[in-house]
This record gives C-alpha cells, structure tokens and sequence, in this order.
C-alpha cells in the first residue's frame, strides 16, 4: 500500500453498512447452499461478517489505546488477507471459519483491557458477544495460535 492509499477518507457510513449487508448475503447464502457439509461450521461462519464489523470500529474507538489497536488492526489484515490458512479463494466463505477464530482471539484480548461496555456498543451480531466469544474461544484458542496472525497478535498483546 502506498502512503497515498493510507491517507484516503474512510468511507462513509452508508457505504460500510452496504458491505457489512453484502458480506452477510453472501455468507448467508453460501450457508443455505451447505446444510448437510458445512454442520454445526455453519454457525461460526455466520459471525464472519459482523466480527470483522466489530473490528473495523474498534479501529476508530478513540478509547482504544494504540497497542490494542495494532491486534485489531492484525485481526483485520488476517480477513482481508487473500491468502491464509483457509484461504475464501479456494473454499468460498467456508474460508471464513480461520478468520472467525483470529477476530475472536484478538477480541478476548481487547475485552480483557477495556470494560465491556467499550466493545460491545459496537457489536451488530444477533447472538450476544460474550456468549460468542467464549463459545468460539473454548473451540479455539489452540488452533489461533498456530496461525501467523495468532502468533502476531501475541506479540502486541505482550
């Protein structure tokens, strides 16, 4: 990315939900078309679209100190990243799934620094966060360690 790239405007409001609606369609759908191989998978890729929601707004909390802010922002890069352990290129938004567990990982970590209230004002998602979170944290925070964001994440949470 170029320093040019970095200074452009985030984009408004409006155009931030009509991703985060899209994002969800298309998750959804990909879920409706998978009952019988995605199973009980199927639930925590449905978190895809609002986690990386929760994060990206967490970027612009001003309560949010900088270091915390490097974890998200790693959380992110691992989304938006195309290639991963299970990359949305070759699996579709099954690919979905490793990311789950890094934005969960990464949000455990920030809801350890800041009151909870902080993070979850900014939670879109159906089911309660901190339900989610330890659900999906119990399942794992083996694996997110293996993985280079996991690996990355610690490093700023140190």
């Amino acid at each position: 990315m170029t320093n040019e790239y970095l200074k452009k405007p985030m984009p408004s409001e409006e155009k931030q939900q009509d991703f985060y609606q899209k994002l969800r369609k298309k998750v959804q759908k990909w879920v409706d078309n998978k009952p019988g191989v995605v199973g009980s998978v199927s639930g925590y890729v449905m978190f895809a679209p609002d986690l990386f929601h929760l994060l990206t707004r967490l970027m612009l909390d001003n309560r949010i100190d900088a270091k915390s802010k490097a974890a998200v922002g790693a959380g992110i890069m691992y989304f938006i990243a195309p290639i991963d352990f299970l990359p949305e290129i070759l699996v579709g938004p099954g690919g979905f799934l490793d990311d789950v567990v890094v934005a969960v990982f990464v949000i455990n970590t920030v809801l350890n620094k800041f009151p909870t209230e902080v993070i979850t004002e900014h939670w879109t998602g159906d089911e309660n966060l901190l339900s989610l979170v330890k659900k999906v944290s119990n399942s794992g925070n083996k694996y997110v360690s293996k993985l280079p964001a996991g690996r990355l994440v610690k490093r700023f949470t140190k």
